[in-house]
């Protein structure tokens, strides 16, 4: 979330950040307005305080003159009363404060272009050649069910719409990809594996920023306080949630391969066929926890990271910086890693690679000291997919397609395939 001290002394920049986003009133005004009647009501109840103080010396003295204390221990109670008066109140601003600013989006960076919608993304660099293909290229669902490793029709029958059941070498070749992230990430790019867990609270989910805004995206265990994670940027990135860091630390780099749970809410009609948007899929998450003046450097080479699984794998890719108003309701920056996906004749988004700057380290309490009596200071926090499983299979499958419907497997995959070079029918 924003820090209301830099609201309060900021309102024009703050407002004029929050604009870049779109014409939206996220209750800045309403907020200032309430920070004030805080701030005032708190000073009354320290002139209160120190008048029930004088008065309770006051009586202390008349009794043991034995002069009566009727009076004042009236005017004490009187104050009292209005002490606590002013305190609930201050509670109920609290309260209300802290619900308008986890609904008040991050201000975006200086270096992001403005504009209302992913038209006005602008693409920094491409790599790899677009395929060209002597014959009509097959989407993904079609070769998967042809080939027989993808079954949408048997994955309905067990839960729904938008789910796939993997079949054997559609499994190998999911298992395969997690392993290869997973390696590359740990032993070439230096981060720390973690496993955590799948369902987590909603201070955890608010944290991050899911909650309490995209409740209607996530899914909730009914009865308790978990959620299924829809990504684990929220786990991974909570673990330090409440804790102060040693500077000394930084920048913690952490990887974890998880299943990921989204009820995609907004988006009905959209990629109803296919891998693309489906309610369970599987994703290797990149997290970084990170020093403010570290931040920016430290997206490029995760940005980076993530990019070298693509041109390991030879698919066609292109890295484009999210305007204003596409951004993501948390994040500051993006650089949206798109890959290309023949039957669509366009580029998909396969990683979102983001700076949080210190918003939410912020809502989740995680701080650092550079010394070991420093101040405490606020992290930065970022994150992107590295990658999503389910789209680098839509990848491999439209790009490495062959005439008769079968499907070359990437060098740098076959061995944790077994050596297999190929998928036929």
């Amino acid at each position: 979330m924003l820090d209301i001290k830099q609201i309060r002394e900021n309102p024009e920049s703050i407002e004029a950040g929050l604009l870049k986003r779109g014409n939206v009133d996220y209750g800045i005004g309403k907020l200032i307005a309430l920070d004030k009647e805080r701030r005032d009501l708190l000073q009354m109840a320290d002139d209160l305080k120190k008048l029930r103080n004088d008065a309770s010396r006051e009586i202390g003295a008349k009794k043991k003159a034995g002069e009566n204390t009727d009076e004042a221990q009236a005017r004490v109670k009187e104050t009292g009363e209005k002490i606590k008066s002013h305190d609930d109140r201050i509670k109920e601003i609290d309260s209300e404060v802290r619900q308008i600013l986890f609904n008040i989006p991050n201000v975006p960076d200086e270096s992001v272009p403005e504009g209302a919608d992913e038209n006005a993304n602008v693409e920094i660099r491409k790599f790899g050649e677009i395929p060209k293909f002597d014959f009509v290229p097959k989407p993904h669902h079609e070769l998967g069910e042809a080939l027989g490793i993808l079954d949408f029709k048997r994955a309905a029958k067990l839960s729904g719409a938008r789910f796939v059941l993997y079949k054997g070498a559609g499994a190998l070749l999911e298992r395969a990809l997690i392993n290869f992230m997973l390696d590359m990430h740990i032993n070439e790019h230096g981060y720390t594996e973690v496993a955590p867990p799948y369902m987590v609270s909603a201070e955890t989910m608010t944290g991050t920023g899911q909650l309490p805004k995209f409740a209607d995206d996530l899914f909730k265990i009914e009865g308790r306080d978990l959620w299924l994670i829809p990504t684990a940027e929220t786990p991974v990135t909570n673990i330090y949630a409440g804790e102060i860091l040693n500077g000394d630390d930084l920048p913690l780099k952490m990887v974890a391969y998880t299943p990921c749970f989204r009820s995609e809410a907004g988006s009905y009609g959209r990629d109803t066929t296919g891998l693309i948007r489906q309610h369970q899929f599987n994703k290797v998450e990149l997290v970084k926890i990170t020093k403010p003046e570290d931040s920016i450097n430290e997206l490029e080479k995760l940005t980076s990271n993530a990019e070298e699984v693509l041109k390991r794998l030879q698919l066609p890719y292109r890295v484009v910086t999210l305007c204003s108003g596409d951004l993501g309701f948390s994040a500051a920056k993006t650089y949206d890693i798109e890959v290309w996906v023949p039957s669509q004749n366009t580029y998909r988004e396969i990683s979102s690679c983001s700076t949080f700057v210190d918003y939410q380290a912020r809502r989740m309490g995680m701080r650092f000291r550079r010394e070991a009596k420093g101040k405490p200071e606020f992290p930065h926090t970022i994150n992107g997919s590295g990658l999503a499983v389910g789209r680098t299979v839509v990848a491999i499958l439209e790009n490495m397609q062959e005439a008769d419907g079968s499907v070359r497997v990437p060098a740098a995959l076959s061995p944790y395939m077994g050596g297999l070079d190929k998928i036929v029918m």
